[in-house]
């Protein structure tokens, strides 16, 4: 199964692009089910076709829809939701301030996610091709299955911890239904197999960009957010490049375009840069989305796999001092300054630019102190050598 993922900075065509891609890889005989998880639901203007939370067929080969995150949160969290506001109601807390306090950040974003998991996973497709929100967005989306995993497992507690917790509060408190406790369940399985979809070998992200400098600027900050949650770039995508020639306004356009695709090409070395004129009129609806696509990757494979290489690399390297491990990190594009680096418990916290993630480390390297850190030529590399009072002498 092949998962790509589009995404980019609003207003630069990323849905078009996506939409193309889906539409050529379609007519060149595969099955692909195109979703649109961002909440503008501009998939149903480019396709020219009303689209609902179910697979409509667009072309023989290929369907699309819209997912409804809204509709999907109510039918999985509300249960447990509602169970916490009752909990807490009877501690004394307000029936408002109990609403605040049981929103589960980004469950509505990462059941959608979960959505898009069970089409990929039925078999029905050879390709899914999704459509996501604006770049922000979506890299909040992508870094939420390992967060709400986190935090069902650390913050949350089971529901037996929660009552006996509350108990002084409450004066006592029944265990929580069968129904609330299989919400917990379901949400807990829910992460864990979007995880699985996003880590999958098949599934990459391509940036949607234009070629102008605010816009480059920030695809490479998403570029370093996508490697730091392990997410790979498969390919760049410049959209609406403007042919020079005929008057001055033009080749002023064409020239500055062109600076900034030379620095696009600097930027994500290795990475396929393709390119997609500024059109006549707008691609809209299948025909018109097909030639895009075809134009766009040429004779090119438009579901090539990433260019091979470990985002996380862990390697044992002794030397003089003795035992030494090394554990690396693509982040590319990052600079020193927005790098923090913190060590909590079998657990190394890193924060790239307001991102962080907690890497679960290897139990050797849990059994190590961390030593020194560095970052060069894209790659933070942090230093382990053996704790004494944890590792095992000869």
């Amino acid at each position: 199964m092949r998962v790509v993922l589009f995404t980019g900075k609003g207003g630069v065509g990323k849905t078009t692009m996506a939409a193309a891609t889906a539409a050529l890889v379609a007519a060149q005989g595969q099955k692909v089910l195109l979703v649109s998880t961002d909440r503008a639901h501009s998939l149903a203007d480019a396709l020219r076709m009303p689209l609902g939370s179910e697979p409509v067929e667009i072309d023989p080969g290929l369907s699309a829809l819209q997912l409804d995150a809204l509709a999907r949160f109510e039918q999985g969290w509300s249960v447990l939701r509602r169970y916490l506001v009752d909990l807490l109601g009877g501690a004394g807390i307000g029936a408002v301030a109990a609403e605040e306090l049981t929103l589960l950040p980004g469950a509505e974003e990462i059941l959608a996610l979960s959505a898009v998991r069970d089409h990929a996973a039925s078999g029905q497709w050879d390709v899914v091709v999704v459509d996501c929100a604006p770049t922000a967005e979506t890299l909040r989306l992508l870094a939420l299955p390992r967060a709400l995993q986190w935090y069902l497992e650390r913050v949350l507690p089971t529901h037996r911890r929660m009552v006996r917790g509350l108990a002084p509060l409450l004066g006592g408190a029944t265990r929580p239904a069968d129904a609330v406790v299989d919400a917990v369940s379901q949400l807990s399985a829910e992460l864990l197999g979007v995880q699985a979809l996003l880590d999958h070998d098949g599934t990459s992200v391509r940036l949607v960009l234009t070629a102008e400098a605010v816009v480059l600027a920030e695809a490479r900050r998403a570029a370093t957010t996508l490697a730091l949650f392990g997410h790979r770039l498969d390919s760049v995508l410049v959209n609406r490049l403007i042919p020079g020639g005929g008057d001055a306004w033009r080749a002023t356009w064409a020239a500055a375009q062109s600076a900034v695709l030379t620095d696009v090409e600097t930027s994500f070395p290795g990475l396929p840069v393709r390119r997609a004129a500024y059109q006549g009129a707008e691609p809209i609806g299948l025909p018109a989305l097909v030639a895009m696509g075809a134009d766009l990757y040429g004779t090119e494979d438009p579901l090539a796999d990433p260019p091979a290489g470990d985002l996380l690399d862990v390697r044992r390297t002794p030397d003089d001092e003795g035992e030494r491990f090394e554990l690396t990190i693509a982040l590319p594009h990052a600079e020193r300054d927005a790098v923090e680096l913190a060590r909590s418990g079998d657990e190394l916290v890193v924060t790239v630019g307001g991102y962080r993630r907690q890497l679960a480390l290897p139990g050797v390297l849990g059994r190590c102190q961390v030593t020194g850190a560095d970052l060069a030529q894209g790659r933070l590399r942090v230093v382990f050598r053996p704790d004494p009072d944890l590792w095992p002498t000869a």
